[in-house]
């Protein structure tokens, strides 16, 4: 990495720090790199990745006369899911991009999307380091860096990948441009991530308070000495949840 931006939330934000933590990159080349450590990842968190990965690419600056679309870099979003499973499978790592699945057929476009399954790495920590693949090898470092039981294989880890020993000790130099943009980005995630949180659980809320309202016609029909099959079909709900009552 040419640079290394912490973009943490600021201390009094509790309740984002407490969810993730964010740092901007870019590469030698120039292309952007957000990673993010989520702990508690949303059911929301594909589509979410997939906004603040577009906001990505799109905030790259292409104006002038002297500038095309091809000098758009690739970017990367790249998001290390700490505390739980999120996708179906065994695999720790994703790679997402434009894809048509039915024909078979990539985008080819340069926008990125990695996902990193921490929990996922137990079968993979006990595996020799040099027969470790790079994306393994920084899985575990991620996963087991604070475990004083693997301390050794991270040492082993830190010393046979440069660059993870490097992300280590990098030093932040970058303009005030990019980081007031880079502070900016950080507040919007906030702020929609936040937004997010409370829409759900209102909605959530919403969806009780209907089940309770079904419920309570259902006693009230059940009462009158109506058909279940009539209390059924007008409630919705099953025959044993209205026999039971």
């Amino acid at each position: 990495m040419e640079a290394v931006i912490a973009n943490e939330p600021p201390v009094d934000d509790t309740r984002q720090r407490y969810l993730r933590f964010d740092v901007a990159c870019k590469t030698v080349k120039g292309e952007p790199v957000n990673i993010e450590m989520a702990f508690n990842p949303n059911a929301h968190e594909p589509v979410r990745l997939e906004y603040h990965a577009a906001k990505l690419f799109t905030g790259q600056d292409i104006h002038g006369q002297d500038k095309t679309y091809d000098d758009l870099k690739e970017t990367y979003q790249i998001a290390i899911l700490a505390k739980a499973k999120f996708f179906p499978d065994e695999n720790f790592a994703h790679n997402f991009q434009y894809y048509d699945p039915d024909n078979r057929v990539s985008l080819g476009g340069r926008t990125r999307i990695i996902t990193v399954e921490l929990v996922k790495t137990e079968p993979v920590v006990n595996k020799p380091v040099e027969e470790m693949t790079n994306a393994e090898l920084w899985a575990v470092f991620f996963e087991y860096l604070t475990d004083e039981k693997k301390r050794d294989k991270i040492i082993l880890i830190i010393k046979r990948e440069e660059r993870i020993a490097m992300a280590l000790e990098t030093l932040v130099n970058i303009t005030q441009d990019e980081t007031e943009y880079a502070r900016i980005c950080n507040q919007i995630k906030s702020q929609l991530d936040y937004q997010s949180g409370m829409v759900n659980a209102k909605r959530e809320g919403i969806k009780e308070g209907r089940a309770e309202e079904k419920l309570e016609i259902a006693r009230k029909m059940k009462n009158t000495g109506r058909a279940l099959s009539e209390i059924m079909e007008f409630t919705g709900l099953t025959a044993e949840s209205i026999e039971q009552m």
